[in-house]
């Protein structure tokens, strides 16, 4: 297991465009996340969770990763698995940056794959930015079932924790960049680690900041490179 580890949320992605469901305006407004983001959506309400999905996909196609993207990924690639890169977003960002899809756990899922929905098959496919429906019809070419996003959704299994969990147990070094602590308990990882940064544009309720030994209340581009100092300190001087 990696002795540093990097878990970042939308935070990170805001400064590339990529909006999050707490922002307003975009995506979010125009769908009720009750609605297209449960783990009965693709059962109650299949055409608008795909459109849904669809659209988000399609979007990630013009964007770029940004600074804080490409120094993690240069760190990454200088250490290789001396560092865990995991991050709570759908997106491809880091991928874009150059990572390869091995050296990134997502926890939520990847938003350029589809999964077969047959627990007997569950192949998943990158399809790019392409539409449900340009795939295969949303057909599993395996099987013949049903496509659905390859996205966790709420209330569903989250398998990745798993791998979370075990990168927690022998992480000395934690990063935290750019979320809100509602969903992953940030606290409770700070309290495991030899040393801990945490980097928000802001403070969050969900976060108590006194557990983490330095604090960055800025965007994630501005405080990468200080970050990447620690990081580069504490993996040099083992």
């Amino acid at each position: 297991m990696a002795k540093v580890l990097i878990l970042s949320g939308a935070g990170i992605s805001a400064e590339s465009g990529i909006s999050t469901f707490r922002d307003s305006g975009g995506l979010w407004d125009e769908y009720d996340v009750n609605v297209v983001c449960n783990y009965d959506s693709m059962q109650k309400h299949e055409e608008l969770t795909i459109e849904f999905y669809d659209k988000r996909r399609a979007e990630l196609e013009s964007k770029e990763p940004n600074y804080a993207h490409k120094v993690i990924a240069a760190l990454k690639k200088r250490y290789g698995k001396e560092i865990a890169v995991i991050t709570q977003n759908v997106d491809n960002l880091f991928e874009k940056a150059g990572l390869d899809s091995d050296e990134v756990i997502h926890l939520h899922g990847f938003l350029r794959e589809l999964r077969c929905q047959d627990p007997y098959c569950e192949k998943i496919f990158d399809v790019g930015y392409a539409s449900q429906k340009e795939f295969n019809g949303g057909i599993c070419p395996s099987c013949g079932s049903k496509l659905r996003p390859n996205i966790v959704f709420f209330g569903e299994a989250a398998p990745m924790y798993e791998e979370l969990s075990r990168h927690i147990q022998d992480c000395e070094l934690l990063i935290v960049i750019g979320t809100s602590g509602n969903v992953i308990g940030v606290n409770m990882m700070a309290q495991f680690a030899t040393r801990s940064i945490l980097n928000n544009y802001e403070p969050s309720i969900a976060i108590n900041d006194a557990y983490f030994s330095k604090v960055l209340y800025k965007k994630a581009t501005e405080a990468v490179d200080e970050i990447a100092q620690e990081i580069e300190s504490f993996l040099d001087i083992r």
